[in-house]
Order: C-alpha cells, then structure tokens, then sequence
C-alpha cells in the first residue's frame, strides 16, 4: 500500500478541520504603487486600474510580441518568510491568444515563469542578484487555463504554485516573460497551518505545515483538564495541506469525571453520581445504598450499617449482614448428631453467604457452657459451610450440648457486631453399634465398584457382612460422586476391606486388604477415582489401588476449528478465544501502516510476571458501528483458535477500553512480497524453500483443524527477524469494501476475491475448500521464487480467469528449479480432487531440502509451457515495442538503473544486446538477483534479434 493511500485512510480517523491560511504578502490590498523592480525597463510596466466592484488593483503587463527574443523579468519586494518552511503563490493573470494577433513572428508565447531567490536581508538591487535561472531558483512554468483574443474580454486565470524548504530569512518572487502578451492581475503570498484542534481528549496547537508537500509535521500533545493519558507520546501530524492526521497515544477522563462538550472536555460528575475509574464511559448513578454528596467522585460511600467487602469493585452497591439462619432441625443418634437449617430470610445483598458451626459442651450444675474439644468433629467442617447439613460425631454420652448456627457473608467482617445466629440445644445418648461409610469419585468407564469387608480372623462375622455394589451414572468426561455404608460393625473389633472394580471388558482383581478398627469411628474422605489406577481412602485409614481389567482408552479428537459466526453473541467467541488485556500493559510506539478498519502500529505488551515484548497493534478506529467491530474481533476469535510456530500468534484483545485493539506478536521484516521485493536475488534456493515450507506447514495446521483461510498470499505471510514465516489476515479480506484504485479484491457473487491467488472452482461457484487453499499456495511458491513479482503481470482480472480456464499456467519464474515449478503445477491441477494435500506438499519440500542437488536442475524460462503462443509472449517483453532502453527497463521493473545506463552510454538495444555480467557490474548493478533478471531479459532481447551470442552469468 503507497504512503500516500495509508495517510488517506488515517485522515479518516479525525473529524474534517479546514486548514487555515496565513498571508504573507498580497498585491490586491495595495494602497500605493508597487514599484517592484523590472529588468530590463522596457519589458514589464505597472499599470493600476479598478476591477469589477471599482476597487484599485495594481497590475504589471508586458506585451512585446512583435519582438524577437524576449527576456523579461519583474521581481517583487522582499517577503519575511516569519519562520514557515514552505509558501504557496495564487497568480490571477491574464494571457492574450498569440492566434489573435496577426503579422507576430513565431516567438509569441502564452506562458511565463515563476522564480524565487532566498536572502537573509533585504539586499538585492537592479543588477543583484544576475537575473538568470542560478540565483534565482525555478518554481514551474505557469500556462492559462483560457487565452483572450481582441474580440473577448480578459479572461482571469487563477493558478496556485508552492516551493520550499525554505531557510533564510525571506525571499523575493521573479517573473519571467518570454514573449507573452499578458497582464499579472495580483499575486498573494501565503502558508498554511494547522488550526488548534482537540482529538482523543487532547489538545494540539496551532502548527505550521513542513517543507515538503508531502512532510507530515509532529505536533505533541497535551490532555484536557481533568484527562490522563492512556498511551503515550501524545502526538498529531500535519500534512502539507494543513489538515491533521494520524492521531497517536490518547487521553481518557480520569475517574470522577465524564466526556462533555462533544468529547472536547471533561467535566466533573454530579453530586449524586459517580465514576470509578478513567476511561470514556460517563457518571453513573449512585448504587444501592450508597451516596456521594460532593461532585467529582470516583466511588459512593456506603451509608450506616452497609458496606462492601475488599473483593468488591467500587461500582457494586453496598449491602449488609445476613439474618440468623432459620428453621434448625437437630437429629440425635446416640453419640453422634445430624444438623439441618434453611437460609437466612434476608441475605443482605448478597449471595456469598456461608456459615459456621460453633459447638460448646454445657454443664448444668455450674450453670456455664464452654467451647467443645478438639475430639468432636463436625463433618464436613465447622466454619465456612456452603451446605446447611453437618454431621456431628464424637460426642461424650449423656452429655447436654449447644450448636450455635451462625450465618456470615461477604460483609460480616466490616461490621463492629456478631454474626447473627440460630441455637440448639441437645442432649446425647448411649453409644450404639458401628458402621463404614466408603466414599469415591469414579469416571463412566467404570460401570460398578465391589466392596466387601470380613471380621479378621471370625469367618462367621462375614455372613453378617453383605457384599456391596456401587453403582454409577453414565456421564462421559464427569466425576460422579457414589457412596455405600455397611452397617453391623461392632465396637473395638478389627476388620478388612477390599474393593475390585468392572468395567466393560470385566471384572478386575481385588485390591490388596486394608485393614481398619471401629475403635477408631470410622470414616471415610472423598477420594478422586481415575482408571485405571482406582485410589481408595477406606475408612479413612490407608489408601491402595485397585486394578480393572484393561479397556480400551479413549483419545480426544484433534482439534477443530470452530466459526465465531456461529455464536449468537459474537462477545462470547471473543471471551472464548482471545485473552483479554488490560489497556495499561498495552504501550503503543509508533504507527506502521493502516489496515482495513484502523490503525496497525508498533508497540510493546508487558503482562504482569512476564518480560516485556515488542508487539503489533491493530486498532479499531473511532465511530465503528457493531457490525464493523464483530468483523474486527472476528480475526482474533479465529486467532485465537490456532497455536503453530508458523500461524501469527495472537496476544490477546483490548475490548474493555477504547480503542479496541487485537495485539499480536510482531514481525520484523513485514509481509512476504514486499520484503521479498526489497531483497530481489539475495537469498539461496535453500534458504526460499525454507520459507515456503514454513508456509506449508502453517497451512496443513489449519487445513487439520478444517479451516479454509480463502485468501492464501505473500502478502497476507509476515515474516520475522529469522525469516521464519508466518500465515495471517484470517477473514478479513472477506469485509473488505470496494476499491477501485486496489484491483486485488474482485466482486464475483456476493463477495470480494482476489482473482489471481484463487483457484477456478472458487471463482466459479464459490467453492472454497483447503484444495482451493492448495492452488493459492501454488500462486505463492510462484511470488516467492519470482522475488514478489505480480502473478499474471499486467494482465487484467477477466484475462487471467480466461487465461486459466484455457489451461494457461505460469510459466517457472527465473532460476527456478524444475521440482519446484512442477509441484505448482500439481497445485494448479484443475481437478481440485487430484491436488495434493498439503501433508503431501509439505513431505516433498522436506525431500528437496534433504536431497539439495535437485534444486539445481533449472527450467529455461523461455520454455514452453504447454499453452498456445500468444499467452506466453505475455511473459517475454518485446523490446521492440518499447521506444527507449529506459521504457525496456520499467517494463522488466529495473528503472532504478536507468541513469546507470544512459550515463555508461548504453542508451540503444543494439548496444544492450552485446553487455556482459562484467558490464553490468561495471555500471553499477551489483545485485546478483537483479543481474540475472537484466541478463536473462537481454538474452530474450538476442532472441527476438535472431542473435546467439551467450550471455555471461
């Protein structure tokens, strides 16, 4: 993409602020004669006159027609230049038709010249400087839009010149006719700024345009009043025509105030609301149960006998203690107690209530109740229950006890008073028979689990001990809680427990015997259960494995590539996918290009715990509608999806902040085709097949998770600093809009495609498959091994689709080695079923790069390529057709050694035809890549000239 269509789309970031004109001089406010000096005296004269609305203007004419050679000149007075480096001329002037006047030999012109000369004071005289181009400095020869004859009126004509830069401290204007019969009307004098503009809560000062028409001018900024900036530096460019553009870094209002005034100013909340923190949202209402009496507050303060907790956000409302617990039901069982209660009937707010269990042992003859020992346990726990049901064991017989319920929440520990609580009181019996709970967590694969259990050394105990089966749900990929008691067990007597798994391929062996003893009251923790090692905690004593007869495992299927399009909520693939990142380990550099829906830039990411790294920055620009966003996030859900050393990895998403960002690893040297363009014949045969493999495996990745990218070139391939080489641009290409200054992207069916990458069936019916992917992969072997050059050259979309469909392929690029032109070709196989997979395209660029000597054998590029004549004479320049050696070098894109040639006096083809390696190194052309294209482009210019003289590489 040229500079000049980059700066186009930046300029659409900002709103429209006309450029504002400061005059330096203007000859049409002239209350006096101008008196500017004339050389020589009988050439130009000042005549002063009125114009339409009777106002003076002063004028100068020269009218010597009649007269051969003509030089004359007129130059103004000094003009302070007040430190601007480049001014802007509007001439009105009027230039009589040499056609209209009759018997003038044929010198008579209808154009003049514009000159300038720099000084640093006014010193120049009627002989100082020599009136002559060098001293005087040449702005453009200026022609009129219209001529006047005798019978017409005069004509004005406007024109409007710049030159720079300038640097001394003014300059004086010349005029040089040559044989004109005109009349120099006015002359103004001026330069244009930058008018002082706000942009992202910023505010830029007034700034003078740069040297050049092209000079973007950097004007710092500074935030508004109560603003902070979000990144840094603050900064806007000036362009030539006085417009800004290319915001860089923004200001957000800080907390407690609010955008105002068009989003030029932040103004303080209200009493009443408020703002938590900087950024482009506004005041909120208070929440709930809080207030803020005073303007500009970032956090409302909860009234009496209400708070928030330290995890909450200063957004949240603020809420109280929970109520006592309700409806408490105790169950006794001899020595061991149940406990059940329903919630709070008022929550306080909130829905992280918990409570505790609080046990204290009461002695009525001492009238005093004190904290229970640590022998009595409440299961699960005492403190921080999410259920309401304990079970309470251990408890001394006949013994009155106290449970005090109490129920806590988030809040509770800010509060100066106790939890609210519920009591009972209890009081146990005689301690009965023994029992074994066994608890697990299994996985479906087990169907059921076998337990049984024998008095030690009493084989009669055993009949009164059943045989246990466990069974389980069928819940693929859940843990599912089971539990099984056997009762009957007596006090003080040892047992042993053994337990076997099934499965579907049957039974298992029991596990090792573990022994326990009811002296102990029994009881068993939660054990994870994984297959097909089984860990059991019997009893709460031993843990052992427990062995199942071997079953096939399952694996989980590759992973496959899922459509954001099809999420209801398009936010939700994004939270799924993309991690999000807080604006504030975001730092963005410096702009580096432009994409279809804002800014890419350079910057750097440092997440907390990690080192900070350079990244690339794609920014949202501002006033997108939904839609536009969805499609901006869209990549990063794609993105996101993909982790492949040769897939561009994404860093995550700024979605809570504007601008919304995608940030993603950086690469160094850029996109494939122009870098490869800027390194024409620099890298070996070995070194390209690298790259193209990389690119092939980053594809079969993508072509396993059965994603097809649709948009498959160099440049959607970036490449880093180790010139490994990486797909992006997922999707995006899809939305583009039409251009019709970029051909690339063609309308065909509802949707945009880029004719020449794509493969026919795609065209045709839109049927975009990883075969279709397979024949755009072919199109950039060719860019690649062609050094970036444009697939199908000059040739229009319509003739490439034509081209193609009569079985025309390219032709192998120069030096490019015959397996490699040949798997394009197998690429570009029309039946897409006979493509190779690009598993197999990947094998065979392992097999090349192994086997290096067959990338060595070389095709002629002049060879045929299976198609009729007239198609390829496309690929061969006729040197014929061009009229000068400097044409010839544009058509083969080598202009750049235009000048080497004309200078070296190589300026016919028949000279041409005749040069060497040793010529051409001669004249300057040392690259070795742009040697070989001239010389082979040379030796096709020795064919068409029936000429066999070998051509030296």
């Amino acid at each position: 993409m040229t500079m000049d269509y980059f700066l186009l789309l930046c300029s659409l970031l900002l709103p429209v602020v006309s450029a504002v004109e400061e005059t330096l001089m203007d000859t049409k406010w002239a209350t006096t004669e101008l008196a500017w000096t004339a050389h020589p005296e009988t050439g130009w004269e000042e005549v002063s006159g009125y114009d339409d609305a009777m106002n003076p203007i002063r004028t100068y004419q020269v009218c010597n027609v009649r007269e051969l050679n003509q030089n004359n000149w007129l130059r103004s007075d000094f003009i302070p230049r007040k430190d601007v480096l480049r001014v802007y001329v509007e001439m009105k002037f009027t230039v009589r038709d040499c056609n209209s006047i009759p018997n003038i030999p044929g010198s008579c012109k209808e154009t003049f010249n514009l000159f300038y000369y720099e000084s640093d004071s006014d010193s120049a005289t009627a002989t100082s400087p020599f009136w002559m181009e060098n001293p005087y400095v040449k702005v453009d020869t200026i022609a009129p839009d219209e001529s006047f004859s005798m019978l017409e009126s005069g004509r004005v004509n406007t024109k409007v010149r710049s030159f720079g830069p300038l640097s001394k401290a003014g300059f004086y204007l010349a005029f040089q006719d040559l044989g004109a019969c005109m009349s120099l009307i006015s002359v103004r004098v001026f330069y244009k700024k930058c008018s002082t503009t706000i942009a992202n809560f910023a505010v830029f000062p007034e700034t003078a345009t740069g040297a050049e028409a092209t000079s973007l001018v950097i004007a710092p900024g500074t935030c508004v009043p109560n603003a902070v900036e979000v990144s840094v530096p603050l900064k806007l460019y000036c362009n030539g025509d006085g417009e800004w553009m290319v915001p860089v870094g923004a200001c957000t209002c800080s907390a407690g105030f609010e955008p105002a005034m068009k989003e030029t100013q932040c103004q303080a909340c209200s009493p009443g609301t408020f703002k938590s923190k900087q950024g482009d949202g506004f005041c909120l209402p208070c929440p709930a149960n809080s207030r803020a009496s005073s303007g500009a507050a970032s956090v409302c303060s909860c009234r009496n006998g209400y708070y928030r907790s330290d995890t909450d956000i200063p957004d949240s409302p603020c809420t109280t203690v929970p109520s006592a617990p309700r409806s408490v039901i105790s169950s006794v069982n001899e020595t061991s107690l149940v406990l059940e209660w329903s919630e709070p009937r008022d929550l306080g707010g909130r829905d992280d209530v918990f409570y505790n269990v609080i046990c204290k042992k009461c002695l009525p003859e001492r009238g005093m109740c004190s904290r229970c020992d640590d022998n009595v346990d409440i299961s699960p726990r005492h403190l921080g229950l999410t259920q309401r049901r304990v079970a309470v064991r251990n408890l001394q017989a006949h013994t009155q006890y106290s449970f005090e319920i109490q129920a806590v929440n988030g809040v509770s520990n800010k509060s100066p008073y106790t939890p609210q609580f519920s009591a009972v009181n209890i009081t146990t019996n005689q301690a009965g028979k023994y029992s074994c709970s066994l608890v697990a967590t299994c996985q479906s694969s087990i169907l059921n689990l076998w337990a049984k259990s024998a008095f030690k050394g009493w084989k009669e105990i055993q009949r009164n001990v059943r045989e246990c089966i466990l069974h389980l749900r069928s819940r693929d990929q859940f843990f599912v809680y089971i539990n099984a008691r056997i009762e009957g067990l007596k006090a003080g007597t040892p047992y042993v427990v053994q337990v076997r798994a099934r499965t579907v391929a049957g039974y298992g062996r029991y596990s090792s015997p573990a022994d326990f003893s009811t002296n102990l009251q029994s009881k068993l923790y939660p054990y994870l259960l994984h297959y097909p090692g089984i860990y059991w905690d019997i009893c709460g004593l031993i843990h052992f494995p427990v062995l199942a007869t071997e079953s096939p495992i399952v694996t989980p299927g590759m992973k496959v590539y899922i459509d954001p399009f099809t999420y209801e909520d398009p936010n939700e693939a994004v939270r799924e996918f993309a991690k999000e990142i807080d604006v504030s380990c975001v730092k963005i550099e410096e702009v580096i290009g432009a994409g279809e829906f804002g800014e890419v830039c350079r910057g750097r990411l440092k997440l907390p715990g990690r080192r900070e790294i350079i990244v690339a920055i794609k920014t949202l620009k501002v006033g997108y509608t939904d839609r536009q966003r969805r499609d901006f996030l869209s990549e990063a859900s794609i993105m996101g999806q993909f982790d492949h050393p040769n897939i561009i990895r994404l860093e995550g998403v700024v979605t809570k902040s504007r601008p919304v960002m995608i940030v993603t690893e950086f690469m160094e040297n850029g996109a494939l085709d122009s870098f490869l363009r800027l390194n024409d014949g620099q890298f070996t045969v070995i070194q390209l097949v690298g790259m193209l493999r990389g690119i092939a495996a980053g594809m079969k990745y993508l072509s396993d998770m059965n994603y097809v990218h649709r948009d498959l070139a160099a440049r959607n391939i970036l490449v880093n600093s180790n010139l490994v080489c990486k797909v992006s641009d997922f999707g995006l290409s899809r939305f583009l809009e039409d251009d019709p200054t970029d051909p690339t992207y063609t309308s065909s069916l509802g949707g945009k495609i880029p004719i020449r990458w794509t493969a026919p069936e795609a065209i045709a019916y839109r049927k975009f498959t990883s075969a279709s992917d397979v024949w755009s992969y072919g199109i950039v072997m060719w860019e690649v091994m062609s050094y970036g050059e444009r697939p199908y050259w000059d040739m229009s979309n319509q003739d490439v689709i034509n081209a193609v469909e009569q079985d025309y392929r390219l032709p192998p690029p120069m030096d490019c080695p015959t397996a490699l032109h040949q798997l394009m070709l197998d690429c570009w196989v029309k039946e897409r079923n006979l493509r190779p997979k690009f598993t197999q395209i990947v094998a065979t660029l392992d097999k090349l790069i192994r086997n290096a000597a067959s990338l060595k054998v070389v095709t002629n590029s002049t060879q045929s390529t299976g198609v009729s004549q007239p198609l390829l004479d496309r690929c061969v320049p006729d040197y014929t057709t061009f009229t000068t050696v400097g044409d010839w070098l544009d058509a083969i894109k080598m202009s750049r050694y235009r000048d080497n040639f004309v200078n070296a006096g190589f300026a016919s083809f028949d000279l041409v035809a005749q040069m060497t390696a040793e010529d051409l190194l001669r004249i300057g052309v040392t690259l070795a890549g742009h040697q070989k294209k001239i010389l082979g482009s040379i030796q096709d210019m020795r064919l068409q000239m029936n000429q066999t003289l070998p051509v030296q590489v």
